[in-house]
């Protein structure tokens, strides 16, 4: 679906309205501030085609795991993030006739999501059956500057004729999740009040709701003032749901606006009657600010954020829209303001994969935050694993393993992934835990890190490796079998290359870091040794793992294997695939995509790109010409590695090719999954494929001195320029890349010592 959205560098439109894509545009229109979210749902009721969504942080349900069959170490529960209050409702009545754009013939509509200042406008025109025409407009936004605030302005002008309408206002809590197991209710109602002023131009509202077996509360306010007087006002309350029906008469061409200010707060953050006075009393402040004021301050921390992260593309209007679109809804979704928060596949603009955070986090995330934002918001997202470390130490036992294995899917620690193949097979994810603490200290230079709380973490998890590995005596070598690795089209395999690989560079991690700490910090690293009951047995077990770890290997191809059996499948590519066959996993059988060779994203790849320093531009060129072609890229994280990696060897064109997929694979539904919410964690992998990718950027591994930040550039032929900024080591660096040349500018901190295009320079 290309082409549904008009070009722009910053805003996404929609011109006319079309039902059959409503879901999908609601995706895309979605709004966050990393305390909640909400999909580009309709104020006013809409019987169409919709999935209405408000999402709010932290809060999630239990909700219990559907399978045929139960198996030890199986998860309880699969965790959902709950639809939460709709606080952004306004029923409207004309005449005593709903305005419901289903039934109402819709022109002029236009639908925009103003990126550079964080909010969404909708317009249209509505005629009734009778010839009656009625003019709205709509803005909101949820507020980057105070989180738990967001506002509404909804205006109302007959076209044609007098009219008389009713607005109200409501805060409903009656909401279901369209995903929920065995259709289970997720709220109950603990508290509603309704008040309608006498002054007949403002009200209020609040309702306060808790999940059930999780019992978390959450309270909203709404205040509300039109900008005329209604002739009659009434409330209305229930169990989980509030409103104000405000009347009032219209004649033709005149306005009238509802601005609606509404409050969120939780207790997760306030205790008893604090969750509602805090609620109250922020939605008051809220209205008292004024719609302008609140405004400005939201825009002002959008300013902030885009002059720290943007990137600006010059000669490209899709490319452009695309990479600010992925770093817009990167920002909505995560601000790492609360260490307890992480980043869920669909963020806060759908139910699937229940808004738990994944593997993705570490693998694709932590790069965007470590380079655009304040070390601190990186530093949360490793928290966030360090405490849950004792959990994951529980999911490890509950497979019968020592050390710790960290969840597939999590909202608290605990494993709550439903599919057996995911659960217990697909154990790299343990990597990419190790992974990101490595590369938030190659960043940072923040060793302390290591001794604080990055050590028992590296060792926990090297403690699983050498219990999950086995010794194969007839080899002489160690062994991981029964393994998912990150190519999801093969289940249950022997020896996934990137497993295996991986897992010894966690062994090797660890050694290094126990080495590190008895040399700088020995009384530190005593306490860690005592406390973990490390040994030096265990420590030569883990060299001895490192030494004879198995490695299957194509010698025919001179590539490394997948896994064990992967060149006894018919070794086709993406060419011999019918285009209706497209998608596979709409289309085929699971047992026919399990028998094929094909591959849904990087897995021998995502080694290579993790481990770049260890392979030379040879090796990846080998694996890249026998694996890409075979790639479907069925998988949102898939082309962003494929096209840092095509960068990095030459194919400047395949780099740009598969850049532009990840960067609009949401604005083109190029997946045909839209509509199920956007692929939050991927938009990272779009800024990764520009600045890694196209701009060569790496931090490089110096054994004799400090670890050297590098730049190897190259602009893609589409564009005329390009340009970004970062964040390392205290310094602000911008990068500007034209066809004529590439400079790098030091704005602020210490000079610097760096590799530019190959030659060592000072910034």
């Amino acid at each position: 679906m290309k082409d549904y959205f008009k070009l722009h560098e910053w805003k996404i439109i929609e011109e006319g309205f079309d039902p059959q894509e409503n879901r999908m545009v609601e995706s895309i229109m979605s709004l966050g501030n990393g305390h909640m979210g909400m999909r580009g749902n309709f104020a006013e009721q809409y019987s169409g085609d919709s999935l209405q969504g408000t999402y709010i942080a932290g809060v999630y349900y239990p909700d219990k795991t559907v399978v045929g069959w139960w198996k030890v170490g199986y998860p309880e529960y699969y965790a959902k993030v709950p639809n939460a209050t709709n606080f952004i409702g306004i029923d409207v009545e004309i005449n005593g006739e709903p305005l419901d754009l289903a039934h109402w013939q819709v022109n002029e509509f236009r639908r925009e999501l103003d990126m550079k200042e964080g909010y969404l406008f909708r317009s249209f025109v509505a005629e009734n059956e009778e010839g009656l025409k009625i003019r709205v407009k709509s803005r909101r936004f949820l507020s980057m500057a105070c989180r738990e605030v967001g506002a509404l302005q909804y205006t109302i002008e007959p076209v044609n004729r007098d009219i008389e309408l009713q607005l109200t206002p409501y805060l409903d809590g009656t909401i279901t999740n369209e995903d929920a197991n065995y259709d289970e209710i997720f709220w109950e109602a603990m508290e509603a009040e309704a008040d309608a002023s006498p002054r007949k131009n403002c009200g209020q509202g609040f309702l306060k709701i808790k999940t059930r077996k999780s019992h978390f509360q959450v309270a909203t306010a709404m205040e509300y003032e039109l900008s005329i007087p209604a002739t009659t006002l009434t409330s209305q309350c229930e169990q989980k749901y509030v409103s104000n029906q405000l009347s009032l008469s219209l004649t033709a061409g005149e306005e009238v606006t509802l601005n609606k200010y509404m409050a969120v707060t939780t207790s997760r953050d306030y205790e008893g009657e604090e969750i509602d006075r805090q609620a109250k009393k922020k939605a008051v402040e809220a209205k008292e600010s004024g719609w302008q004021q609140l405004f400005q301050q939201h825009a002002a921390a959008w300013e902030q954020i885009w002059q720290e992260g943007d990137i600006e593309i010059e000669g490209d209007v899709a490319a452009q829209q695309g990479i600010r679109y992925n770093i817009f809804q990167l920002n909505q979704t995560y601000t790492g303001h609360d260490p307890r928060l992480n980043i869920g596949p669909k963020g806060f603009t759908g139910e699937k994969y229940g808004g738990a955070t994944y593997w993705d986090t570490e693998a694709y995330c932590l790069p965007f935050y470590l380079n655009t934002r304040d070390n601190e918001i990186a530093r949360n997202l490793l928290l966030y694993r360090y405490r849950h470390l004792e959990k994951a130490r529980e999911n490890a036992a509950k497979l019968g393993l020592e050390g710790a294995l960290y969840p597939m899917v999590t909202m608290n620690g605990e494993e709550c992934h439903n599919e057996w193949e995911i659960t217990f097979e697909e154990i790299h994810r343990n990597a990419a835990i190790v992974y990101a603490i490595y590369n938030y200290i190659k960043h940072t230079g923040e060793k302390d890190y290591l001794a604080e709380y990055g050590m028992e973490v590296i060792a926990e998890i090297a403690r699983f490796w050498e219990d999950r590995a086995h010794f194969n005596p007839r080899r002489n070598k160690y062994m991981i079998l029964g393994v998912t690795g990150p190519n999801e089209y093969e289940n249950n395999v022997h020896n996934n290359w990137y497993t295996n690989r991986m897992a010894v560079w966690c062994l090797e991690y660890a050694l290094e870091t126990i080495e590190y700490l008895k040399e700088e910090k020995p009384a530190v690293m005593q306490e860690l040794w005592n406390e973990l009951g490390l040994s030096a047995g265990e420590l030569e077990k883990w060299r001895d793992m490192i030494d004879k770890m198995y490695y299957p290997y194509a010698e025919e191809f001179e590539v490394f294997e997948q896994q064990d059996g992967y060149l006894d499948k018919k070794l086709l590519t993406v060419e011999d695939i019918p285009a209706e066959d497209l998608p596979l996993h709409q289309n085929w059988s699971w047992d026919r995509i399990l028998r094929s060779c094909f591959v849904k994203q990087a897995d021998v790849l995502q080694g290579l790109y993790f481990l770049s320093d260890q392979y030379d531009i040879s090796t990846k060129k080998l694996n890249f010409d026998f694996y890409e072609p075979r790639t479907v890229h069925e998988s949102s994280l898939s082309p962003c590695i494929h096209s840092i990696i095509a960068a990095e060897i030459g194919y400047e064109e395949k780099a740009y090719e598969l850049y532009l997929r990840t960067a609009r694979l949401d604005l083109e539904n190029v997946n045909n999954d839209t509509e199920d919410g956007l692929h939050i964690t991927s938009m990272a992998g779009t800024w990764m494929a520009i600045v890694e990718g196209f701009a060569g950027m790496k931090v490089m591994e110096k054994e004799e001195e400090e670890n050297i930040l590098s730049f190897d550039p190259f602009i893609p032929e589409q564009w005329e320029s390009y340009s970004f900024k970062i964040n390392y080591r205290g310094r602000q660096l911008k990068i500007e890349v034209t066809s004529e040349e590439s400079t790098i500018t030091r704005e602020e901190g210490e000079p610097l010592q760096i590799i530019f295009a190959g030659e060592k320079s000072e910034v």
